[in-house]
């Protein structure tokens, strides 16, 4: 069972995914974390990235997925995977499918988690982190128990720079254009499914659940 997740930021594709790999037993896979672990390990792939990282570049596509092929090949990716971040842009999706279909694999679902732009607007800008202790809340759906302080450790809340309305509005511009087109891109290979992603997430779940039914 071979999944890419797709959505626009905030979207909550990252907890369906987690939610995916911990239900089916497979690894859920981001590149962020798979480049890490290549630089951390020393790997020849993980310094032919660092090269670019440390220039302030973006890693080439085809190089990307030769990492992402290598942890595709491990054992526990024998069942299946779920891919969260990769791929972002069409040509990276067609790197993507011409290297499956070399070692004659293919991708069987790409589940999109489909939340209008306002909703994403309204999620990510009622974010508050604590900056001391990790925890996070928001202003409606997880207020804290005193407004602006961090129940865990009473220091102060605070509104990421990345979670501000104008900063998510900036990378919703960017989804639309570079990544919203692998929907059509996956609707035509006939593997693309939809789901709603504005209701609670564990209805989210069920409907992915229900999808992978039909090849479980």
């Amino acid at each position: 069972m071979k999944i890419i997740m797709l959505g626009a930021p905030g979207a909550g594709k990252g907890t369906q995914a987690k939610m995916i790999a911990d239900k089916y037993g497979v690894p859920h896979i981001s590149t962020g974390d798979i480049f890490r672990a290549n630089i951390k390990n020393g790997t020849q792939l993980g310094i032919e990235a660092k090269k670019y990282m440390d220039q302030g570049m973006l890693v080439p596509d085809e190089l990307t997925v030769k990492i992402l092929l290598d942890r595709v090949s491990k054992d526990d990716c024998s069942r299946g995977y779920v891919l969260d971040g990769f791929p972002r842009t069409i040509p990276q999706a067609e790197v993507l499918e011409n290297a499956l279909n070399k070692i004659h694999d293919q991708i069987d679902y790409a589940i999109d988690v489909d939340v209008p732009d306002e909703n994403i607007i309204n999620r990510m800008s009622g974010r508050r982190a604590c900056l001391s202790c990790g925890a996070t809340y928001h202003v409606v759906h997880v207020p804290p128990k005193a407004e602006g302080i961090c129940d865990r450790c009473g220091n102060e809340l605070i509104l990421r720079d990345d979670d501000k309305a104008e900063t998510v509005k900036k990378r919703l511009v960017v989804y639309h254009e570079q990544t919203q087109p692998l929907i059509d891109f996956y609707t035509k290979r006939e593997i693309l499914r939809t789901v709603n992603g504005t209701v609670d997430m564990n209805v989210v779940f069920e409907e992915i659940v229900k999808i992978l039914g039909e090849k479980a």
